[in-house]
């Protein structure tokens, strides 16, 4: 398996396989999304439209089985720009790590620290001084969720992210389980480069 940084038109045909890819790992626990391909290549545009934009692929040969993006924050301002308000940071110093999604039977080797370790590289060489993501809220409780779940918190930390205290963004997508769209709270991490 191979790991490597994809930019400008690279990126840009992998796209529609990232689209895939988010559809197949976020149908589970913790997001359970019911994804629409339509909709993940309109997201996904954001990619094609930031000139800053980076794409870790993981690759098992020529197949596409992992991927992570990041954009600076203000390319992602108008979704994002309200979890920061009154928290003292300027935007032009945070880069977003977005999406980070890896098949199950690919995980475990060690993928998710170069997912990081590469866009937090990618993040140093535009001078940003912050790096953060966000993961969705769900109750402890939650009827789906599974016996076995271990939430990320750890992975996390031990990259130096922490929760930034209040900063939550609302997005709204259709359950699995459910037949409307419905509005989740995404937490933000963040930590200094």
């Amino acid at each position: 398996m191979r790991v490597e940084v994809l930019t400008g038109a690279a990126l840009e045909a992998a796209l529609d396989e990232v689209a895939r890819l988010r559809i197949a790992v976020f149908h589970a626990f913790p997001y359970l999304y019911d994804g629409d391909f339509a909709y993940e290549r309109d997201y996904l545009q954001t990619y094609r439209e930031s000139a800053n934009a980076v794409l870790v692929g993981a690759f098992d040969g020529d197949r596409l089985v992992g991927a992570a993006t990041g954009t600076p924050l203000e390319d992602h301002a108008e979704d994002f720009a309200g979890a920061f308000d009154g928290k003292g940071f300027d935007l032009s110093e945070i880069f977003y790590c977005a999406e980070s999604v890896l098949l199950p039977e690919y995980r475990g080797r060690g993928v998710g620290h170069r997912f990081f370790d590469l866009r937090e590289a990618h993040a140093r060489s535009l001078g940003r001084r912050y790096c953060v993501f966000c993961g969705v809220v769900r109750p402890g409780d939650h009827p789906l969720r599974p016996a076995d779940y271990a939430p990320l918190d750890p992975f996390w930390r031990k990259r130096g992210y922490e929760p930034l205290e209040g900063a939550v963004a609302r997005f709204r997508w259709k359950d699995i389980d459910q037949d409307e769209e419905t509005e989740k709270p995404l937490r933000f991490w963040m930590r200094t480069l």
